[in-house]
């Protein structure tokens, strides 16, 4: 499931690819991304107002601070970026039979259409940013269950790749990562 990793001084790229399961379509030609240690892991209200600086600065809006729901969901119609501004908290991407990652503070995220994700355990105080790309800050959420409608489908295939990469910009490892695969 997981694929590959770059890493760049202390921070850690990974991508995680999952096929369609149990009712999550999940993305087919773009993996999610999982940004490790992008801000150190001082657990403060600081970082929690710089991922929405840089998120803002890079064209992400529709900023939020919130917990991950408890169910499995995902976006059809837009990209979603999870800072982790406080906390641990244990995440299954990609649906039930996903992939379990551990976040904590100083953590990002970055989920294409489709991509399925469900907080299974948080510490307390558990708090992540989430910001959508210029013109998708109106999401939609999709609980998984069963079939997949075609117009699901049809919205994910649609849906623009974002022009920046949502902590590092125009020229950011997300672009990099994703260059020439959307469908």
């Amino acid at each position: 499931m997981a694929g590959n990793e770059t890493t760049s001084k202390d921070l850690q790229l990974s991508e995680i690819r999952i096929p369609e399961n149990n009712g999550v379509p999940n993305n087919a030609n773009l993996p999610a991304l999982v940004y490790k240690n992008i801000l150190g892991s001082e657990d403060t209200d600081d970082l929690a107002e710089e991922f929405e600086k840089r998120f803002r600065h890079n064209g992400w809006g529709g900023c939020w601070r919130w917990g991950v729901y408890d169910f499995h969901h995902y976006h059809s119609k837009a990209y979603e970026v999870l800072g982790v501004a406080r906390g641990r908290a244990r995440l299954r991407i990609g649906g039930p039979d996903g992939e379990l990652i551990e976040v904590e503070a100083g953590d990002m995220l970055l989920l294409p259409p489709g991509t399925g994700h469900k907080n299974e355990g948080s510490s307390s105080g558990f708090q992540a940013v989430g910001a959508y790309p210029h013109g998708q800050e109106e999401y939609d959420m999709i609980r998984a269950r069963g079939e997949i409608r075609p117009e699901i489908r049809d919205n994910i295939a649609k849906t623009p790749v974002p022009a920046s990469d949502p902590f590092f910009g125009a020229k950011g490892p997300a672009l990099e990562h994703w260059q020439g695969r959307q469908s």
